[in-house]
């Protein structure tokens, strides 16, 4: 096999995109390997020794992430992107209306060279950081993707140059706010947070909480409804940029909650009291265009979930790694537990759910090359299977360490907790399985 321009092996020849002629790929190439383990010598160097301070003595883990983003150049890289991006929506807003047509970010269905390659190097990292810190994907995906994106896809070219390049190199920490509580799933029927018109700006109210980041937040994407009568539930949904610490009056970030696990992510409360903001503040500066707010919300969560792909497979690919050596290892009844049928049974299961996973990560980065995302139900599926076969994994880890994997001394521990989260947040196991049978019936 010889390695496409994408950076991807392929068997036979690469046709035009479409539902069924998807390049297919079947393993990593040479390139994302050499990334592959210069990310393990940076993990193993600068994560590994950190992980006791962050896991029990609450260290935020963003000094280490922005010397991964420094490292492998990241923030440069984002620089560049974010300056042609700029460039072309500006040439795009001086040309005459009849010669504008879409944003070509916004295209569709279209190939672009180098594509598949980008979303490889995108989920490389994600991998590999989520074998040691699950956590810390979930911290630097939510400042660097969910945030940024939120501001890349509706705000004015002045939001992006404000509050956008920032949170893309990380200088700067986001966090996107739309759950509350007592909302849970149904996170848009109940929310209760409102922005009531006040001059020429805006009055915010409402409490968010389990919010990423949202203790450090510089950068907050704060979701709410629109306070003007009728039903609660029938009202726009609109979304504002808000700068966090004492920037915004009446806006008070928590300490970071306790949680089970994924300590690499503070995680805490925004508590909005009559907070004022200008026009400008209102993400795309006008509230027609925030009619789509759950629609943009929904393609939020669509990224969320099949990023999930990527971080199942380090989990898996760690615990498989550590259940093999134990295996081999510890002797019990005067032989390496490897050599009982029972072990291998578990150590064979692992096998298959890293295969598959893979076989996902595999597709998003096929799809990619042909200009394609997943839709809601696919990323779903994605969501659903993978968080469930990563617990599945590290439950069978522990239990194959015995008393050893209930110890914090030992790292499957720390895997097993990390994993319990992929069930529950980005929309819990009923939630994917609601919207894959919805679009299963749907006409």
């Amino acid at each position: 096999m010889r390695a496409t321009r994408g950076g991807v092996k392929a068997a036979g020849r690469q046709r035009a995109a479409g539902p069924s002629t998807l390049p297919t790929m079947i393993e990593w190439s040479e390139m994302h390997l050499s990334v592959r383990d210069a990310m393990r010598r940076f993990c193993k160097a600068e994560v590994e020794p950190k992980i006791r301070a962050i896991e029990h003595e609450d260290e935020p883990p963003y000094e280490v992430l922005r010397k991964l983003v420094a490292t492998f150049g990241i923030a440069d890289m984002a620089r560049a992107r974010f300056a042609a991006q700029i460039a072309r929506h500006k040439a795009r807003a001086a040309a005459p209306p009849e010669e504008r047509g879409a944003p070509r970010e916004h295209r569709e269905g279209k190939p672009r060279e180098g594509a598949a390659l980008e979303m490889a190097m995108q989920m490389i990292p994600i991998i590999e950081l989520s074998r040691y810190s699950p956590g810390m994907v979930t911290a630097l995906g939510v400042s660097m993707g969910l945030t940024a994106r939120a501001i890349m896809a509706k705000g004015t070219t002045t939001q992006k140059e404000r509050w956008a390049l920032d949170l893309l190199t990380l200088d700067k920490i986001g966090a996107w706010a739309i759950t509350e509580p007592g909302s849970g799933s149904d996170a848009f029927g109940a929310m209760k947070s409102t922005a009531r018109r006040d001059g020429d700006g805006y009055v915010l109210n409402g409490t968010k909480t389990f919010i990423t980041n949202g203790p450090y937040a510089d950068t907050i994407v704060f979701i709410c409804k629109l306070d003007e009568g009728g039903d609660p539930k029938l009202r726009k949904v609109l979304t504002f940029v808000l700068d966090g610490g004492e920037k915004t009056e009446g806006l008070v970030q928590s300490k970071p909650l306790r949680k089970l696990g994924l300590h690499g992510s503070p995680t805490g409360e925004l508590f909005l009291d009559d907070v004022r903001v200008g026009k400008e503040h209102l993400l795309g500066e006008t509230e027609e265009v925030t009619r789509s707010g759950t629609r943009d919300a929904k393609d939020t969560f669509t990224a969320e979930r099949t990023a999930v792909a990527a971080m199942a497979l380090g989990l898996v690919e760690e615990c498989q790694r550590l259940a093999i050596d134990y295996a081999k290892t510890r002797v019990q009844f005067g032989r390496p537990i490897g050599d009982f049928q029972l072990i291998q049974l578990k150590l064979a299961k692992m096998e298959v759910a890293r295969m598959n996973i893979q076989n996902l990560v595999f597709r998003q980065i096929e799809m990619a090359g042909a200009g394609r995302t997943m839709n809601l139900a696919e990323a779903s599926a994605c969501k659903l299977y993978c968080a469930q076969a990563a617990m599945d994994v590290c439950n069978e880890t522990v239990q194959l360490f015995g008393g050893n994997g209930y110890m914090a001394e030992y790292r499957v521990e720390q895997l097993f907790r990390d994993a319990r989260v992929l069930q529950i947040y980005g929309g819990t196991d009923e939630i994917q399985v609601s919207q894959i049978a919805r679009s299963l019936l749907s006409p």
